[in-house]
């Protein structure tokens, strides 16, 4: 797959199918959906292509709101290579390209950059100045430049819709179970290894302090998880706690990890922690040595849920 940084650094070589959305999570619904246009593209000797757009248009048209996404960019771009697209165009979107007419969407965009053969859009899609264009605009635009638009049925982008709902609602309430089912992989979190208070060195417990960067990267419910990383190209069992560590009256929240069986220095190492299971929600003790009790059976409780699952 090879990703392009601007719509207007793309010149493909080939005619395209072409789909467009902020396909956040890519989850099993998207991914359908990414699959099929790569099969179509590859039957009819065509290129597939996904248009999105970083930032997310929210952040930039309201900026006052808060938005959570399931997936970093950076992520987003790692599990959309493994649909087998050809191109994955990440455009900058801004105010200025927020006021492009739908005509010009169409002409400028899809049939003059993208060389586009076939958009493959869900029924809903809007797009162009104030969310003017539909599909049936599309339609109309599609026998006036030669291409051809294939509507994703209601039923599959509410599915897709509902589903993105369902995970963020999920990763939120602790239900991760159900936010892993619909991803089709597991949730997970990437961030830079930082100094810490180091008192889990003292019970014990030693953790990796994460720092995630992005911060509309969506952070789920406070609480102990079991968890794995690869690192150096070796599998790593622990679990990771989420909170604002309520036993030592800390003030803000934390991301720590304490791995098993590890012991070399991850400081200013990037991560990715992949969350497999919620163990318990985060709680206060009255002493450091109550805590160092749970955490013991933390302990036994994940390597009981890795020896069954994993």
């Amino acid at each position: 797959m090879e990703t392009v940084h601007s719509i207007f650094d793309f010149t493909p070589t080939h005619e395209t199918y072409v789909t467009i959305g902020t396909f956040d999570g890519v989850h099993i619904g998207h991914q359908k959906i990414v699959k099929d246009l790569v099969k179509q593209a590859h039957d009819n000797n065509k290129k597939s292509a996904l248009l999105t757009f970083f930032p997310h248009p929210r952040m930039v048209l309201q900026k006052e709101a808060s938005i959570e996404l399931i997936n970093t960019i950076d992520e987003r771009k790692k599990l959309l290579e493994a649909t087998g697209l050809d191109y994955l165009i990440i455009h900058p979107f801004s105010k200025e390209f927020s006021r492009l007419t739908a005509l010009d969407f169409v002409r400028d965009i899809l049939v003059n950059q993208l060389n586009v053969s076939k958009l493959i859009i869900g029924y809903d899609h809007h797009f162009g100045k104030n969310r003017e264009g539909n599909i049936e605009q599309l339609t109309e635009y599609s026998h006036i430049y030669n291409f051809e638009v294939q509507e994703i049925p209601a039923q599959d982008i509410d599915t897709v819709a509902v589903s993105s709902t369902k995970i963020r609602r999920a990763l939120k309430e602790g239900a991760l179970k159900t936010a892993n089912n619909y991803l089709g992989y597991h949730f997970t979190i990437k961030g830079k290894v930082v100094d810490g208070k180091k008192i889990g060195h003292t019970i014990g417990f030693p953790t990796a302090n994460i720092e995630v960067k992005e911060d509309y990267k969506l952070i789920p419910k406070a609480g102990v998880y079991v968890v794995k990383s690869s690192i150096d190209s070796k599998t790593f069992y622990g679990m990771m706690n989420i909170g604002n560590r309520p036993t030592l009256n800390g003030s803000h929240q934390t991301i720590e990890v304490n791995y098993f069986d590890f012991s070399e220095d991850l400081y200013n190492q990037t991560i990715e922690i992949e969350l497999l299971y919620f163990l318990r929600e985060e709680e206060k003790f009255n002493s450091l040595e109550a805590l160092t009790d749970q955490l013991k059976q933390d302990k036994l409780a994940s390597l009981e849920f890795i020896n069954n699952n994993m």
